[in-house]
């Protein structure tokens, strides 16, 4: 994707409301939108109650819900109800999945949610999930704003200031698809997927080298997002995220 480089005026960072307890957290905490990752599979019997769940905070402003298919189902045979190749299963979200396990600890498996880069659990313990997307929001965050341009573009800008190296990413994801299965561990079953991510994009190292960032437009269809996450170098915590406005031309 071509990149280029330029200057546009700071429109503002949205701020939430500040924790009420300090002693929880600092009084100049930031909040910003706290992402959740869900690794799953079409093809594991666990993972469906984990999806609907994901499909739940998809649907919150307070956060940022993707989820990652990963690739090594589609080998299991399942008696005589043979394997699913779930399509929109990864190498490279298997990769993502198996670095978060080498950094957090805890193993690799599915479903499993990670909490900003920060925290794991079972994708379907919705009270281990709130727990940590609660103490996901007690830490300053390095503020992103991502405007829309005319030709359906992205002008992404960041907080003066915030120096910690660490990478943009662009990521892409269908909004929702039903698919029914029709072999492997959960034939039969009707599964409807929320946030499926279809790409992730390197956009630059941080800090950037000018105030903002442009991205070429990214002919986003109906039925189609993407978000910006500034994640530390390495596959580390989550710094900052923001989701992706509709261009113009698709209000």
């Amino acid at each position: 994707m071509k990149l280029v480089l330029g200057i546009c005026a700071l429109l503002g960072f949205w701020a939430g409301p500040v924790a009420a307890d300090s002693a929880l957290a600092p009084t100049s905490v930031v909040v910003g939108p706290v992402v959740v990752e869900l690794f799953t599979s079409q093809s594991c019997s666990s993972c469906p109650p984990a999806e609907a769940l994901l499909g739940k905070l998809a649907g919150r402003p307070d956060l940022i819900a993707l989820e990652f298919h990963v690739d090594y189902w589609n080998d299991l045979v399942h008696g005589a109800a043979g394997r699913w190749t779930d399509v929109h299963s990864s190498p490279v979200h298997s990769a993502r999945r198996r670095a978060y396990g080498r950094r957090l600890g805890g193993g690799v498996y599915t479903p499993q949610m990670v909490i900003d880069g920060r925290a794991q659990a079972i994708g379907s313990r919705a009270d281990d999930i709130e727990r940590d997307i609660a103490a996901a929001r007690q830490r300053s965050r390095t503020p992103l704003m991502v405007t829309a341009t005319d030709a359906g573009g992205l002008a992404i800008r960041g907080a003066a200031g915030a120096t910690a190296p660490a990478e943009l990413w662009l990521v892409r994801y269908l909004s929702e698809e039903t698919t029914r299965v029709r072999a492997g561990e959960n034939r039969g079953q009707i599964l409807v997927n929320h946030h499926i991510v279809t790409g992730m994009i390197h956009l630059a190292d941080w800090p950037l080298a000018t105030d903002t960032l442009s991205v070429d437009p990214l002919d986003l269809p109906p039925g189609e997002g993407c978000a910006v996450l500034l994640q530390a170098s390495d596959q580390g915590p989550i710094m900052g995220a923001a989701t992706c406005p509709k261009a113009p031309r698709y209000q």
